[in-house]
């Protein structure tokens, strides 16, 4: 009698997993449906096009340089942030060009490159490069 107690209390110990699965599951279509995949948004950015031809070489260019400690140089001379779009603008009733230049120093802030680019920016004629 004693064997007939052990085989029938071996048989009600075995546990079903067939709810634990479907739980599982059903927890992983929930989540596959409800993660929401975000685009990242990047600048556009202008890179120049390499030309050869002697009449570029020629035209004079507006250089902002960006130093590591926000310092600005226009053409080579410093200049402040306040003073850059009265520099260019004198600088283009002088010359004929169309092309602009920022180069910034890797460890200066992007707001600082962010504001040389929108006092640039007015001048409709002029094509913004970015150089290292």
């Amino acid at each position: 009698m004693s064997r007939r107690k052990n085989i029938h209390e071996a048989q009600e110990a075995d546990v079903d997993m067939t709810p634990m699965l479907d739980i599982v599951f059903i927890l992983l279509i929930f989540f596959i449906v409800t993660t929401s995949f975000i685009k990242e948004e990047g600048l556009m950015v202008n890179k120049p096009k390499a030309k050869n031809t002697p009449s570029q070489n020629n035209t004079p260019t507006v250089v902002v340089q960006i130093a590591e400690t926000g310092q600005l140089k226009f053409n080579g001379q410093l200049v402040d942030i306040e003073r850059l779009s009265a520099r260019i603008e004198s600088f283009l009733a002088e010359n004929q060009t169309d092309n602009a230049v920022v180069i910034a120093d890797p460890d200066a802030t992007h707001e600082m490159v962010v504001k040389v680019i929108d006092n640039i920016k007015p001048f409709e004629q002029l094509t913004i490069s970015i150089g290292k």
